[in-house]
C-alpha cells in the first residue's frame, strides 16, 4: 500500500516523537557546498540513542498503533538500526 506523505503527517508524526527522540543538530562543509555547487546540509541522526535515523520511524510507528493492538506488544524482525529502535 501506498501511504501519501503530506506536511500535516510529517507534523504529526514529529509531535508523537518530540518527546523520545533526540533533536539532532545539522552541520555544513563549506567544501561539499562548493562540489556541488548548492548549500547542502548534514542532518547528525547519528547522534540519536540507536545511531541512527531509524529511531524517528520505529517510535512513530510503534506510538501510532492503536492502545489495544500496542498493549499486545511489538516485535522487530531486525538485528540492526531498525530492531534496536524497536527495542
Amino acid at each position: 500500500a501506498t501511504h501519501a506523505v503530506s506536511p500535516r503527517t510529517i507534523h504529526e508524526a514529529a509531535a508523537r516523537i518530540k518527546a523520545h527522540a533526540v533533536r539532532t543538530p545539522t552541520l555544513r562543509s563549506a567544501w561539499i557546498d562548493d562540489l556541488c555547487e548548492t548549500t547542502v546540509h548534514f542532518k547528525c541522526e547519528h547522534l540519536q540513542v540507536t545511531g541512527s535515523f531509524k529511531a524517528r520511524g520505529a517510535l512513530n510507528a510503534v506510538l501510532s498503533l492503536a492502545d489495544g493492538v500496542a498493549s499486545r506488544g511489538v516485535v522487530a524482525h531486525s538485528t540492526g538500526n531498525h530492531g534496536a529502535a524497536v527495542a
